[in-house]
């Protein structure tokens, strides 16, 4: 085994339990080996640190899968930790049909990510060294979950960067490429063909729970009281509108909520569940919307619901100018951020729709934003919705944050795990 020696002054992150290691930590290989092969990575001095599989094409040069040097890398380990990781689902998400079960380097298994939808798993093999061992990732998916069919989505760019060809397609089985699952109690429909990544985004389930509170409790600001009524000669409290008109929606006392970048409408599901009055649904992709509208007419919301497609950037800015308001006004957009490069542009795309945002919030409502670019840090995302605030003339108060979801943990000492930001933010008039 081919052995990489790490240069002499550099952070001490392999013994940390990064599992990645840099062009530049490298000093010198010794030996042969072709590009996939497990090597060893030992320090400067030549004491064992890790091994993993090397790729000299990659930034990434070395993903590390063992810190143990008489741990076999082999079948047996690969079935163990998709077995390992299936648990530890199952431990935290009990009854589970639907969620990420494997996610790469925080399951020990660098580049390979699996989504389970029912019972389909779609699987995306993101780097060289786990495409050289696809053999050993089969067998153990098969073992472990005894699916009805798998589905590859490596269409994706990252795999061009490690030398391999994209492709997408069924690796195992037949099934619908539109799959019904449930999540917080919700149907929803997952395009695994064509939806964007692997069709859904599970880092975000805690967080779509996390908008409970904000859906109830609108009625008196939108000017709705509960009077006695006297009816057939009886008295009852009921709502009564400013007209003096009992108020006959169930959802009387709901939010007005407009989520901004919904993809497959999973913020609007959560807003109506928990007793949003009208959502605004909106996405620059007339896929995304109508796999949203079906969505939203399996849970029968759809009267409580106006999709729009369109721009969210020019619908933000316009909705500003004409002094729409909100009660709730959801943002979740895409990665604005793919490179270290690209977080200036990046910090500029977030304040424009954090700032237009906040200008549609009720006085008192609130607004949820999230970021999911990695190289957009968290100490930055918060400036950068409080420069918002500053030009919007609004104060903030932060009621809620976190992260991704317990199906995508993070090994401590990894940073590069903390790629999504959610905040909840009450928002206040400054003038």
């Amino acid at each position: 085994m081919a052995k990489v020696f790490l240069v002499r002054n550099r952070r001490k992150r392999i013994e940390q339990g990064h599992p990645w290691v840099y062009q530049s930590e490298v000093d010198k290989v010794e030996g042969e080996y072709t590009p996939g092969d497990m090597v060893e990575v030992v320090n400067h001095q030549g004491h064992f640190l890790a091994k993993g599989y090397i790729n000299p094409e990659s930034q990434m040069m070395v993903r590390i899968m063992t810190f143990k040097s008489d741990e076999e890398v082999d079948q047996a380990m690969y079935t163990r930790r998709i077995r390992e990781a299936w648990t530890f689902r199952r431990r935290f998400l009990p009854d589970i049909r639907s969620c990420r079960v494997v996610y790469g380097e925080a399951d020990f298994l660098p580049g390979l990510v699996v989504e389970k939808f029912e019972d389909v798993l779609v699987v995306q093999i993101l780097s060289l060294g786990m495409e050289v061992r696809k053999d050993w990732v089969f067998n153990a998916l098969l073992e472990v979950f005894a699916p009805k069919a798998i589905y590859l989505r490596n269409d994706v760019y990252v795999r061009e960067l490690e030398g391999l060809e994209q492709e997408k397609g069924f690796w195992y089985g037949e099934s619908e490429t539109e799959i019904e699952i449930e999540e917080n109690g919700l149907k929803l429909i997952v395009d695994i063909e064509n939806g964007q990544k692997t069709g859904y985004f599970f880092d975000q389930r805690e967080n779509r729970s996390a908008i409970a509170p904000l859906m109830k409790g609108w009625g008196e600001s939108h000017g709705i009281r509960m009077l006695p009524v006297e009816e057939n000669g009886q008295t009852e409290t009921k709502p009564v509108d400013k007209r003096g008109k009992v108020v006959k929606n169930p959802f009387w006392d709901g939010a007005e909520v407009l989520d901004c970048f919904t993809h497959t409408g999973s913020f609007t599901l959560n807003a109506c569940k928990h007793g949003a009055k009208k959502v605004t649904t909106l996405d620059i992709s007339e896929h995304a919307i109508e796999t949203a509208r079906r969505s939203v007419q399996l849970n029968g919301f759809l009267h409580r619901v106006d999709f729009v497609v369109a721009n969210a950037f020019d619908y933000l800015r316009e909705a500003a100018k004409e002094e729409k308001l909100w009660d709730v006004v959801i943002l979740d957009p895409p990665a604005f951020a793919k490179s270290r490069g690209a977080v200036k542009g990046a910090q500029r795309g977030y304040k424009d729709i954090n700032l237009n945002g906040l200008k549609l919030v009720r006085d008192g409502g609130y607004l949820v934003t999230a970021s999911c670019s990695y190289h957009m840090s968290p100490e930055l995302f918060k400036e950068t919705i409080q420069e918002a605030a500053i030009d919007a003339k609004k104060i903030l108060r932060l009621i809620h944050w976190s992260g991704a979801g317990v199906d995508h943990p993070k090994i401590a000492t990894v940073d590069e795990g903390d790629y999504l930001k959610f905040a909840i933010y009450e928002v206040r008039s400054r003038v």
